[in-house]
């Protein structure tokens, strides 16, 4: 059996795994990046473009592409197509960068085999009024999971250890796997990586 380098804590180890699966089963080198546009198709998953959703008022639209643009990332429809595909949509206001790991994190929940969240349409009585909210079953391990699972499908911890190593900055490491610094510096974070990258970021900036 090859031996596998894996990140330090065992809950850490067991996303990397699934993540090292889903880079198999997409046939990527070890230290190359990840199309999870790729992998969607195999997930069944349909990105479709923020622009061609029909019945969104233009007052609608300009919110969630202005001020609650950081309030959502993307997601998938819980009920599939009748050919059952799922729709997908990605905020367009994210970036390519960020839009991959919203994706990413899609493709993570079916491959985990995660059901679906639901929206739900819930009645409340106050003051004699019927209030109507919609609320999102929300399932925090699972959440979790998928995202830590696609991070790591992204940014795999053997080739992300080397790159710490040899004293590559968390941006260069961000555009080699073409996601964002902030994924980058999240997954040297969760897998202990943290203190040898900050170090290596001192020496680098003394010998500038």
């Amino acid at each position: 059996m090859r031996y596998l380098a894996l990140p330090p804590t065992e809950k850490r180890k067991q996303f990397e795994l699934r993540a090292l699966g889903l880079r198999d089963f997409a046939g990527v080198a070890p230290d190359q990046p990840l199309d999870p546009f790729a992998l969607a198709e195999f997930a069944r998953l349909l990105v479709v473009d923020f622009d061609s959703i029909e019945g969104l008022s233009a007052e609608s639209r300009a919110h969630l592409l202005g001020d609650a643009a950081d309030e959502w990332s993307g997601g998938a429809c819980s009920r599939p197509l009748a050919d059952g595909w799922k729709l997908v949509i990605l905020n367009p206001a994210h970036g390519k960068q960020r839009n991959r790991a919203t994706l990413m994190e899609e493709v993570a929940h079916v491959f985990l085999g995660h059901a679906p969240n639901r929206l739900a349409v819930v009645a409340l009585e106050s003051t004699g009024q019927q209030k109507r909210f919609l609320a999102r079953d929300y399932n925090h391990d699972n959440e979790e999971a998928a995202y830590a699972v696609g991070a790591a499908a992204l940014v795999p911890y053997a080739a992300l250890r080397r790159f710490v190593a040899a004293g590559r900055s968390a941006h260069e490491i961000a555009r080699h796997f073409r996601v964002s610094r902030q994924l980058v510096e999240y997954r040297i974070k969760v897998t202990h990586l943290w203190g040898e990258y900050k170090d290596a970021s001192k020496a680098r900036a003394e010998h500038v």
